[in-house]
């Protein structure tokens, strides 16, 4: 008996470990910091481009005391404290996006004020996710 193993099987494969790693890697992340005593507001932000089947992914840990993690730490630090981390209240930006679907989704989880952070949405295209989110997943800047 042969195999025949096609391109659409190993990007399937590849896919599939890059998601395992990429929820390897954010379940690594969170309890690390989770269990400091300081108390510090931390969140993995993660942004994949594309539907379910897209390996575009990208990631980081921002930490707000002091701001770091992507070139606007300060401005989505500041953010998120006005809205006490609740990022369903992000007030949206007044921009207009085009009528495009390219969906992008946004993911977060980490701790605000002691409180365990939880979040993902999937946006129509990243201008959508950047008119409702602010700078919070700007991962790109």
């Amino acid at each position: 008996m042969t195999y025949t193993i096609t391109a659409t099987a190993v990007r399937r494969t590849a896919r599939a470990g890059l998601t395992v790693a990429a929820a390897l890697l954010l379940a690594a992340a969170t309890p690390a910091t989770a269990g400091s005593s300081d108390g510090g507001d931390h969140l993995y932000l993660m942004v994949t481009k594309g539907d379910g089947r897209s390996s575009d992914t990208r990631g980081t840990l921002l930490l707000c005391d002091p701001p770091q993690g992507h070139g606007r730490a300060a401005e989505a630090c500041a953010q998120l404290d006005a809205v006490g981390g609740d990022l369903d209240a992000l007030p949206p930006s007044d921009i207009r996006c085009p009528m495009i679907y390219a969906p992008v989704t946004a993911q977060a989880r980490g701790a605000w004020n002691g409180r365990p952070v939880e979040y993902r949405h999937t946006f129509s295209n990243g201008c959508v996710m950047a008119a409702r989110t602010g700078a919070v997943f700007a991962l790109e800047s």
